[in-house]
């Protein structure tokens, strides 16, 4: 049976959160993020640097959360929540689906810099930079969601589970209260089951 490799609040819950969705049936393998816990010899044969996600499907391995949501489309998904190539909206598809990346490398700077790094050690300047970087990086989002309940229109897909992990990340860190499409949005993915039970 397919099994998922997860440590809570990771960027994990994206690929936890698209299995629930999916309603297919995984092992759940829940790790402590911890070095002991995630440098294992036993770990380190399935994820070679030790992270989250890491999916194992039989002979497959995936340790990378865009490859894992496009794998789990490409062979599981029963029509909703894919484009497949041809489709009008495939290219949308693949772009959100790795613009997710681009929004939560700045929130997990600002994990490091808030939660992992001494106090004594930490820079102003870059959080600053970060935080900035992060509430850009969301409110490119804004427009596009004035005028739509999801990223590719009415209908909600996985690019949804991977943008919307981001920004669950992100308002551990910044303030999103301006960009009322984008919290309007949000509030529509955590009501959302699937969401409720990866958190």
């Amino acid at each position: 049976m397919m099994r998922l490799y997860h440590c809570v609040g990771a960027r994990s819950m994206r690929s936890l959160w698209l299995l629930y969705e999916m309603g297919v049936e995984f092992e759940l393998e829940t790790l402590e993020f911890s070095m002991e816990s995630l440098r294992t010899p036993d770990y380190l044969s399935v994820s070679p640097l030790g992270r989250v996600p890491c999916l194992v499907d039989k002979e497959v391995k995936l340790f990378e959360s865009g490859a894992i949501c496009q794998y789990l489309c490409e062979h599981y998904d029963d029509g909703r929540l894919y484009r497949a190539p041809g489709s009008s909206d495939r290219i949308k598809w693949l772009q959100w689906i790795h613009y997710a990346e681009t929004i939560a490398v700045h929130g997990a700077a600002l994990v490091q810099q808030k939660v992992f790094i001494a106090p004594e050690k930490r820079s102003d300047v870059v959080q600053k930079l970060e935080s900035r970087r992060l509430f850009l990086s969301i409110k490119m989002l804004e427009p596009i969601l004035s005028e739509q309940k999801y990223l590719l229109g009415d209908s909600f897909t996985a690019v949804d589970t991977g943008i919307g992990y981001s920004i669950h990340l992100a308002k551990q860190f910044i303030d999103t209260s301006a960009l009322t499409a984008v919290d309007a949005y949000y509030e529509r993915l955590i009501s959302r089951d699937a969401f409720q039970r990866a958190l």
